[in-house]
């Protein structure tokens, strides 16, 4: 497998397009597109249009031609050369085709079109692709482009009525928590706590599933007893990307295991950008990763008398997790993979259909099933006692009967403009389904999936993350997640009660800061945020 070069010359890009509209199919120069989007004149070509589009249609379709997608060209690359990206790639070739609307090579052009309008300097829009769309024309079919436009404006409108109600259940368990939380007299979490910190790096190989385990342990001075928070990472990322996180719990007094997960880490992404892997993650990462988890525990638990003289203590452990390592932090606490949910939206006609990407990934477990009894998925690890998960995929690979099963307190965060694992659908309705009532949902105005994700190694194997994905403060994320793991982990897992007036929606508005916000809640029934859709919970579904 080859990836594309971004070297290719506008000289091959498309010039006209033809768009089909009911029995009506026309020329439009590209040209004349890009005068529509940038002062809204309708030239000939598309005056022809206008007599059948109604207003509202039209401005729609000037929206579309210039929205900028939050994407990058090698971000894009990756994922485009994925079974989840090419699935991608087939629906969108039903609707936009060469000029011999053959399949197979309009799936190429599209691919190539699409990497390198990832590239223009504005980001990824409609028009850049149909600019850089190799061949003297293209043809497109407007109808169902603006059927797409529609299902895509209706999942962003549908994640910012959820935030809303977000937002308003916080100003009220604000304003009830306020005066317990102005009383406490507590540190600044965001500052660096008191204590020195030391970093050690174990290499533990797991001979029975053949998976070597590179592992970073931080470590506070002065401490006989503390209390210990594991960190799993996400995909295409590593250890090193959580340093900012595992340094500053080490700096208060918590010892911070961070492995790196083989499977779907920063050399898994290397292999797949190189052509020599075709996947991002296999499905067996979804029972790989939580028993990575469980092997590192037993292998330094039994290392604890001798390597660190006693001093971490494994009844107290916590859970710290990113996108799949979201994913991960569930499962260790209990919520179990839920295959009748992953048969039921992972039919064809259902994922045809949908435009969350992280459903295309939970659909791979079902690939599970052929291992039949070779493999327990009950991937639940009573050590650990509380689990944050940032950005997790839950929506069918748990859905309300596998999260039902999390009896632990347990944190979630969503990011606003998270298009990978859309906030609504994998984190503020699946906060609904628990029914655990130590549970926290905190959600972040402005940020997006990769916001959390902080400076790598910058090595041969770490892809850089472009500042255009990470959202438009990353640093105030990274600020936020630190303030919010240290009472949380504080309160639930070293069990100091006194840290729980931080854990609230008055704590989350005092230390929120713009462009980009913060809301912290303890409850959402599905009641409440069914008013947000007009009394209608059966309006939000998979978009």
């Amino acid at each position: 497998m080859l990836l594309p070069t971004f070297e290719m010359s506008s000289a091959y890009a498309a010039q006209r397009v033809y768009a089909s509209y009911s029995a009506l199919e026309r020329s439009i120069s590209v040209t004349a597109l890009e005068e529509f989007v940038r002062t809204g004149a309708v030239d000939e070509s598309l005056a022809v249009y206008a007599e059948y589009l109604k207003p509202a249609q039209l401005q729609e379709l000037r929206r579309m031609l210039q929205s900028p997608i939050k994407a990058n060209a090698v971000a894009v690359s990756q994922f485009l050369y994925t079974p989840q990206g090419e699935f991608l790639l087939r629906r969108l070739g039903e609707v936009i085709k060469t000029e011999s609307r053959q399949e197979k090579p309009g799936f190429h052009a599209l691919r190539s079109a699409l990497i390198l309008a990832a590239a223009e300097e504005g980001g990824l829009t409609l028009l850049g692709l149909l600019r850089e769309y190799p061949g003297a024309s293209i043809h497109i079919d407007l109808a169902r482009t603006l059927g797409i436009a529609s299902e895509l404006e209706k999942m962003v409108s549908d994640t910012e009525k959820a935030i809303t109600a977000v937002s308003q259940k916080a100003k009220t368990e604000a304003a009830i928590e306020q005066p317990s939380f102005l009383s406490a007299k507590l540190p600044d979490f965001r500052r660096k706590g008191k204590f020195a910190t030391s970093k050690q790096t174990y290499k533990l190989l797991d001979a029975v599933r053949n998976r070597f385990l590179l592992t970073e342990v931080y470590i506070p001075s002065g401490i006989e007893k503390v209390p210990v928070i594991v960190i799993s990472h996400g995909v295409g990322t590593d250890s090193s990307n959580f340093e900012y996180l595992g340094s500053h719990l080490a700096s208060h007094g918590f010892a911070v295991i961070v492995p790196n997960h083989p499977g779907s880490d920063t050399k898994q992404l290397s292999s797949l950008m190189k052509g020599s892997a075709n996947e991002v993650a296999e499905p067996s990462e979804f029972y790989n990763r939580p028993l990575d988890i469980k092997f590192v525990l037993d292998e330094l638990q039994q290392r604890n008398k001798s390597t660190f003289r006693g001093r971490l203590n494994f009844d107290e452990v916590g859970v710290f997790g990113q996108s799949f390592g979201g994913y991960t932090g569930l499962a260790l606490a209990g919520a179990q993979i839920n295959f009748g949910q992953l048969e039921k939206d992972c039919k064809p006609k259902a994922l045809t259909e949908t435009w969350n990407v992280s459903l295309l990934l939970q659909c791979r477990a079902l690939e599970l099933r052929k291992f039949g009894p070779l493999v327990s998925y009950d991937l639940h690890d009573k050590r650990i006692k509380a689990v944050i998960a940032v950005n997790p995929i839950t929506s069918s690979i748990f859905g309300e009967t596998g999260l039902n099963n999390i009896k632990i307190p347990v944190m979630i965060v969503a990011s606003s403009d998270d298009t990978v694992a859309p906030a609504l659908y994998e984190q503020i309705l699946p906060f609904s389904w628990i029914g655990n009532q130590q549970k926290y949902l905190a959600v972040m105005q402005g940020a997006t999936h990769f916001s959390a994700i902080g400076e790598g190694k910058n090595d041969a194997n770490q892809i850089g993350l472009p500042s255009d994905i990470a959202g438009d403060d990353p640093a105030q994320v990274r600020k936020y997640l630190n303030s919010l793991s240290l009472p949380f982990f504080q309160s639930h897992v070293a069990g100091m009660t006194k840290y729980a007036p931080y854990l609230n929606a008055a704590y989350a508005k005092a230390i929120s800061t713009q462009p980009l916000g913060l809301n912290l809640i303890q409850s959402l029934t599905s009641t409440e945020l069914a008013q947000a859709f007009n009394g209608e919970l059966k309006q939000i579904k998979q978009p």
